[in-house]
């Protein structure tokens, strides 16, 4: 069994690799999943596990604690560890850092959603939240949009969303941060979404033809950040079925509701990797929901495993 680090998985990740792992693990038969969540003032504790048939099986367990960030000094809102099986002979491969891989699952799971549904051509990403996930999903978008050359970044607190743009304008981005989300909605090719908000943030009503929406904030059935007309006017898909439906306010609430019904959503990663769904038009607008999963963890669990050890085997 290897330990594996968060710098290890530094090391080991990029943004290609990552979304290649998870578009290969979209070509396999889809995974048997379960989670298990517990909650208590606010605080949660999620548990999640996964078999991919002729790739891997594994665990993932975390704790949600929204008030980190403000500690001092402060510390991540989500934490745990990956605990990954061998499919050949059951035994414990690897055990990684939840945190980092989270990150670089999450944001490569958006930017898979992007690389199949938005426009060739996109130039400007309006980035809604400045939290932890903020950056690493802003690289991402770019990793498989390079034509992204503005990055426009909302947040309720104007300090982080000030630092955050500093953060990414040092990595040669042309970046600016904006108080008046309605007012900069229109401007955006591309919208990302990574709040923690109970009420929708986004009004459809203000995309542009055209917009590819990524929605990855929400991810209990109370919490949603686009409203109805978001999903009424766009082109809906989830990254799993399984994990957004009946899981997750952003689908469910108005699926509950009848705004949308079942065959609004009109696929999956898997649907949407093997080319059986997509974007139909350059002037339509398409909508992602990012609603994780531990398959996605245990895909890319894999795949750094694996590259770490090629890496030893060629010192």
């Amino acid at each position: 069994m290897r330990i594996i680090t968060g710098s290890e998985i530094e090391t080991a990740c990029s943004w290609p690799m990552i979304v290649d792992a998870l578009r290969a693990g979209h070509h396999l038969d889809p995974a048997i999943l379960r989670d298990n969540l517990l909650e208590t003032g606010g605080r949660k504790m999620l548990v999640r596990s996964a078999w991919i048939p002729g790739l891997a099986s594994g665990v993932k367990a975390v704790t949600i604690y929204p008030d980190n960030p403000s500690l001092n000094p402060p510390r991540p809102s989500v934490q745990g560890q990956v605990l990954l099986f061998d499919e050949t002979d059951g035994r414990v491969e690897a055990v990684l850092e939840g945190v980092d891989l989270t990150a670089w699952k999450t944001a490569g799971d958006s930017a898979l959603g992007t690389d199949c549904l938005a426009r060739a051509d996109i130039e400007t990403l309006l980035m809604v939240g400045a939290g932890s996930m903020a950056a690493p999903l802003i690289a991402a978008h770019c990793s498989v949009r390079p034509s992204i050359d503005r990055i426009i970044i909302w947040n309720r607190s104007k300090e982080r969303g000030l630092t955050l743009a500093k953060q990414v304008e040092a990595s040669g981005l042309n970046v600016r941060f904006e108080t008046d989300l309605e007012a900069v909605i229109p401007e955006a090719d591309l919208i990302c979404s990574a709040t923690m908000s109970q009420t929708p943030l986004i009004k459809g009503a203000l995309i542009a033809p055209g917009t590819h929406v990524d929605l990855v904030g929400a991810y209990t059935l109370g919490m949603r950040e686009a409203d109805d007309d978001v999903l009424k006017r766009g082109s809906l898909f989830v990254d799993s079925n399984e994990t957004t439906i009946g899981h997750i306010g952003e689908v469910t609430i108005p699926l509950e509701a009848g705004t949308i019904s079942r065959a609004d959503i009109l696929g999956d990663l898997h649907a949407l990797v093997q080319s059986r769904a997509g974007r139909t038009g350059d002037a339509e607008i398409t909508v992602f929901k990012n609603g994780g999963g531990a398959h996605l963890d245990i895909m890319v669990a894999h795949a750094i495993a694996k590259a770490l050890e090629l890496s030893t085997q060629t010192k």
